[in-house]
């Protein structure tokens, strides 16, 4: 007759000792069983727990194949969990994270946490496995780890897909988010550091600059907004009409427009990086190459003044007096010019194909920005359209940028002195530079109207300046004509000035 315990205690104890018992056969076969074998038993005990469980898992590891960079889709899960998890987990890990100034909250080691999509419940473990291998001295022990997400075989189809789209999709935006942007320069070639590093340096970005400080007309302002956000929306779009992910921005106006200011509101708007190409520390189009190849997605590829970075303002012969318009012809007819200058490290054909190229498709979302103060002294086809997609020109400032710079400045958006401003500004070319710098408190005893009337004395001044160069080189056109000569514009000039 089978014995039954008589007693809570008695029940306990034998529990005990069955346990004990157990873990004691256990540990002999670890110590004396050969690995293999054990792993034998245990993928083969493994099968028929699959078998008989209606949930199916799936693991998500740190490094696959190459271990020298870690796996993008657990980069975004990792992103995706630190969200959800830090609203229901009991144990987190806080730690800074990559290009971030923020405290990132994650799942700690073996955390558990649940999910759901669609109606579906799904479960996270952060979990890891410690190499079996001793360690080598000053070596720490080598430990994978991985997300393991489990859910319920009836919602295979729907997990495998959206789901994990979903997942991937969210922890990219979130990375977005939480990255610290930067701001990129090269070096000269024989500057470039060791084996696997970059060709570029970088600061922190943190320019201030945005769309809704800057000196511009609000319809042009609301129409560079869209071009921008259209871009940044249209992946899909590029993709189905078979052209690189990449758009071409030139920027031109007089010296002080806000050439460079317009680059960081655009890289603030989009939340991109920002990388600022120094032509002349370029060696040749293959350095040239190279540094495109390192470039992110979501940036900005920025030439100022490109008039002056190259010999690139040459006006190419025409044949028969007519453009090429075949590209590769084109192309050719750069080369061979470009080929005879010895001055220029890198060649406009070169920069041609940085622009849109083969190697231009490499990455995507991607802007390329050239600024000039002389449009006109730049080759046609490195302007052209295909290239330089949209050409926004930056000119003097109107009386609706004033009223910008002067609620930045001094927070007025009206006074009684903005009519005289507003007379003035439409008789006198002024930039955006130099009305910021006149709206600009000196000292803490100037306020809002001694700013004011000090931009209404530097109106004036030019005011007068331009009257006196238009009667200058009225009295000499007329100095010409009584002498029967000829003069050019350029002669014009000289004899005004005098």
């Amino acid at each position: 007759m089978e014995m039954v315990p008589s007693t809570m205690t008695e029940m306990w104890t034998t529990m005990g000792s069955t346990i004990a018992s157990f873990m004691f056969i256990w540990a002999i076969i670890r110590q004396y069983c050969p690995y293999e074998l054990r792993r034998y038993f245990e993928k083969y005990t493994h099968t028929i727990m699959t078998y008989f469980s209606p949930y199916i898992k799936i693991s998500i590891h740190e490094f696959t194949g190459d271990r020298l960079k870690r796996s993008e889709a657990y980069v975004a899960v990792e992103a995706y969990l630190s969200v959800n998890s830090s609203k229901t987990a009991k144990r987190l890990k806080a730690e800074m994270g990559k290009d971030s100034n923020n405290l990132v909250l994650s799942m700690d080691e073996y955390e558990k946490v649940t999910d759901e999509f669609r109606g579906a419940k799904v479960w996270w473990v952060a979990s890891k496995v410690v190499s079996a291998t001793r360690p080598m001295a000053y070596y720490p022990e080598q430990e994978k780890r991985y997300y393991r997400l489990t859910f319920h075989k009836r919602y295979r189809e729907m997990i495998t897909g959206a789901y994990l789209e979903h997942v991937v999709k969210e922890g990219k935006e979130i990375k977005v988010r939480n990255r610290q942007r930067k701001l990129y320069t090269n070096s000269p070639g024989y500057k470039w550091p060791s084996y696997k590093q970059t060709m570029w340096s970088h600061i922190v970005f943190e320019h201030p600059a945005t769309f809704g400080t800057m000196a511009l007309e609000p319809d042009k302002k609301k129409e560079i907004i869209e071009d921008l956000v259209t871009f940044s929306e249209s992946k899909e779009f590029y993709a189905r009409i078979g052209k690189a992910w990449k758009r071409g921005y030139l920027l031109y106006g007089p010296p002080g427009t806000g050439k460079s200011t317009m680059i960081a509101a655009m890289a603030n708007l989009l939340n991109y990086d920002v990388y600022d190409l120094e032509l002349t520390a370029v060696k040749d189009n293959t350095e040239l190459r190279k540094l495109l190849i390192e470039t992110t997605s979501k940036s900005i590829i920025v030439i100022e003044d490109i008039d002056c970075s190259l010999d690139l303002t040459g006006q190419r012969k025409k044949k028969g007096g007519k453009a090429m318009a075949d590209d590769e012809k084109e192309r050719k007819e750069v080369k061979e010019e470009s080929s005879n200058s010895g001055n220029s490290k890198v060649t406009l054909s070169g920069l041609l194909n940085f622009i849109d190229g083969i190697w231009s498709a490499c990455g995507g979302e991607r802007l390329i920005v050239f600024t000039t103060n002389y449009v006109e002294k730049l080759d046609p086809a490195l302007i052209r359209r295909g290239r330089m997609d949209k050409h926004i020109e930056l000119s003097y400032c109107g009386f609706e940028g004033f009223k910008v710079l002067a609620k930045n400045y001094l927070n007025l958006e009206t006074h009684p002195l903005f009519d005289a401003i507003d007379g003035l500004m439409k008789e006198v070319k002024i930039t955006p530079a130099d009305v910021a710098e006149n709206l600009m408190p000196k000292s803490p005893l100037d306020d809002a109207e001694k700013c004011l009337w000090s931009l209404i004395q530097a109106l004036e001044e030019a005011k007068e300046e331009a009257e006196a160069e238009a009667a200058a080189a009225k009295k000499v056109v007329e100095q010409s004509q009584d002498g029967g000569g000829v003069c050019s514009e350029n002669c014009l000039a000289e004899k005004a000035s005098e």
